[in-house]
């Protein structure tokens, strides 16, 4: 049984009660103890800790009789009671390794930390270990190996039988005996434009020639033989922007982009879940693009509220009716629609209005795009610890602040007047635009964070508001001489900024951006070129800040400081991209190309673009695209990153300086920062738990994919040429 089936969830911890066993003393031993300075409470206390880890040990080995609520380390035990054959790569996992305190204690260890958990899901999928009896009773079926894609690598997937679009020599003894063998085989009817368009893919019905290539072949697949079976596998997910303005490319011929970059942007569907077990997919359950064809001819499947795409006009709810949509290739801008219609291309994403009916007041759009994994700004779910101690300043509409920076200066008048503690959240409520000039001047002690609500992503646009200076979101601490654990802090989640980047000056604590993207290049083409390549998303400013990057995209980070009289800086960037658009720019640097008065930390990231910087203590699981070059080789190492040749660096531990091969380095498309599966294996595989290099390691795609070719040829009958067919 699936964990998502409802039958049985786990029960929720007891609450620790460190005073608990003191509360059951008579009073006047309390009294007594009290004197005394309390050294029975707290003996108590730590008695009362190992009282609780008996009791949590006890519960999680009642738990881990059941496969839904067992940990992760017991799922293969579970499995192997009914011949559950471990997926490959579960070995050097370390997953099968029990809890240092014994088979029945609590797994208190460093497993329960993100990248762990995903590797362990990766290699050992509750899912599959719970399906793994009713699997083998479907064994060869169709819709198991679609199942066995979801349960084993979470891709959703669609099984074809090639052997039935396979093209044959009908015998004549069988013509006029039925239209469907008198159909059967038949090759591609070149009038019909529809069959056309899916010919080759999962959801083709015409048949082709044979291809006796085998389907598994990892150079050139094949598989159109009477033993072929294809599972058609869609690997980049879709993301939901609600409420999300469109952008104005030309407003006298009123051209819109969904993209509020202005950059082209293809729209996929919106997957809905399949009926049924017994349901094969089509195209309506995965995360397709939308073609041309597709949405003219399925137009009310795919349009209006609640479905994949939706156009709003002037700020109204009711969106603009299906009738007045017309679908259209807008590649060049030359499709003029009539007046009252809006022509639409889900290919590139853009939008174009009839004369007379130009939205007065903007267009704002409900639509899906694809992309890899949660990186960045975007409406995804991100897990946030409470923040009991923080005031929090609601900026949206129908909330008390209808800007940003008028709930930064209600914040800054209350915790001046006492009426606060020092945290306060500025949380944006819905994902609009805002564009206003951002300084915030923070005192010492002042903990900000400027933060996207649940399910949002607002989007900050830096205009030319003074014709003298640049407009960044400007940090600035005013007073440079308080104490190190009095130096004001700032988080800046779940945004994307674009227009210009972030100004970081004065005795700076911490600087964290975490699922949020600086747009490289501050903002993009139509064709995803940036505009202004060269300049910065962040630069520090003579500041003592922490730069801390997690889970985001930014551009180049430019350090501007006093190498002589100051410490040099720590940059921690984990999860990330860090994009100079070009692998000969500089990626992180002080001005002039000099190395930056920084120390650099790295975990998992892919950086576009050299590196000049003081010292590297740490770099692990990491791409680099252009040189390293560091100033001082003696402190810090390398581990499991790709480094190219002729770069400076301290001790290295297995990196290869093999070419690593991407889909895309251009930001704003689908498959930005992946590596190709044409990559090279040291560094599609190169990590130390084998996943691969860079920003997407913990999708875990290499154990994915070994997982799902193993439980292929174990569920597909003898004899059968099945491959997996990557459609994204």
């Amino acid at each position: 049984m699936s964990p998502d089936n409802g039958l049985r969830t786990p029960a929720p911890a007891a609450p620790r009660e460190p005073d608990g066993l003191a509360a059951l003393l008579p009073r006047w031993h309390r009294l007594r103890d009290s004197e005394e300075g309390e050294p029975l409470r707290a003996l108590l206390a730590v008695v009362a800790e190992q009282i609780d880890r008996v009791r949590d040990g006890v519960q999680q080995g009642y738990e881990d009789l059941f496969v839904e609520t067992a940990a992760p380390w017991v799922l293969p035990y579970l499995g192997d009671l009914v011949g559950y054959r471990t997926l490959p790569g579960y070995e050097r996992s370390e997953m099968g390794v029990p809890p240092a305190g014994g088979w029945g204690s609590v797994l208190t260890t460093g497993l329960h930390d993100g990248g762990r958990a995903a590797l362990a899901e990766a290699v050992a999928p509750r899912r599959d270990v719970a399906a793994t009896v009713a699997s083998r009773r479907r064994k060869g079926t169709l819709h198991l190996l679609e199942e066995l894609s979801g349960q084993v690598a979470d891709w959703p997937a669609r099984a074809v039988e090639l052997s039935r679009q396979l093209a044959h020599t009908q015998p004549v003894r069988l013509y006029g005996t039925g239209t469907h063998r008198g159909e059967r085989g038949r090759l591609t009817d070149l009038r019909d434009g529809a069959e056309l368009a899916l010919a080759g893919g999962p959801f083709a019905g015409a048949a082709r020639t044979a291809d006796v290539r085998r389907a598994d072949s990892r150079h050139r697949q094949g598989g159109w033989t009477p033993a072929g079976v294809a599972l058609f596998v869609w690997r980049l997910k879709a993301h939901a922007l609600t409420r999300s303005p469109a952008y104005c490319v030309d407003r006298a011929r009123n051209l819109y982009t969904f993209s509020i970059l202005g950059n082209d942007t293809p729209l996929v569907t919106k997957p809905f879940p399949e009926p049924s077990p017994t349901h094969l997919a089509t195209v309506d359950n995965v995360p397709a693009f939308i073609t041309r064809r597709l949405l003219h001819d399925r137009l009310l499947d795919y349009y209006g509220p609640g479905k994949s795409f939706v156009i709003r006009l002037d700020g109204e709810d009711r969106p603009v009716p299906p009738s007045d949509i017309v679908v259209a290739d807008l590649s060049d801008w030359r499709y003029r629609p009539r007046r009252g219609q809006v022509a639409v291309d889900p290919e590139l994403g853009r939008i174009a209005f009839g004369s007379r009916s130009a939205p007065r007041q903007g267009v704002w759009t409900d639509h899906h795009h694809a992309a890899a994994a949660d990186l960045g700004g975007g409406e995804y779910e991100r897990h946030r610890e409470p923040r009991p101690d923080a005031e929090v300043y609601r900026v949206g509409p129908g909330q008390p602040y209808r800007q940003i920076m008028d709930a930064y200066r209600a914040w800054q008048h209350d915790r001046r007047a006492d009426r606060t503690g020092p945290a306060g959240i500025i949380e944006i409520t819905h994902s609009g635009a805002y564009q206003e000039q951002l300084d915030f001047d923070l005192d010492p002690g002042d903990r900000l964070e400027l933060r996207a609500a649940e399910g949002t992503r607002p989007v900050i646009r830096l205009l030319d508001w003074y014709s003298n200076r640049p407009d960044a979101l400007n940090v600035r601490a005013v007073n440079d001489d308080c104490a190190p654990h009095e130096r004001p802090r700032v988080v800046l989640d779940g945004l994307l900024v674009a227009g210009r980047g972030i100004n970081v000056t004065g005795a700076m604590g911490a600087v964290v951006v975490r699922h949020s993207t600086l747009v490289p290049g501050w903002t993009l083409e139509p064709g995803c070129e940036p505009h202004s390549p060269e300049e910065p998303s962040i630069v520090l400013d003579r500041t003592t800040a922490c730069l801390r990057i997690e889970h985001s995209v930014l551009g180049t980070i430019e350090v501007i400081g006093d190498e002589v009289s100051e410490d040099p800086l720590d940059i921690h960037l984990s999860d990330s991209v860090l994009d100079a658009t070009a692998d000969d720019r500089e990626a992180l640097s002080a001005p002039d190309c000099r190395h930056a008065h920084a120390v650099l930390h790295l975990h998992r990231t892919t950086v576009i673009g050299e590196i000049h910087t003081h010292a590297v203590r740490i770099a692990e699981n990491s791409v680099f695209t252009g040189r390293l070059h560091v100033a001082r080789r003696g402190i810090g190492c390398l581990r499991h990153c790709r480094v190219p040749t002729g770069s400076r660096t301290p001790r290295r531990h297995r990196c290869p300086d093999t070419a690593p091969l991407f889909t895309s380095l251009r930001y704003g498309t689908p498959w930005y920062g992946l590596l190709a599966d044409r990559c090279p294996e040291e560094i599609r595989r190169g990590a130390d738990d084998g996943a691969e290099l860079g920003a997407f390691h913990d999708l875990y795609r290499p154990q994915r994919e070994d997982g799902l070719r193993a439980r292929l040829a174990e569920y597909t009958p003898a004899g059968t040429d099945a491959g997996i067919f990557f459609v994204t």
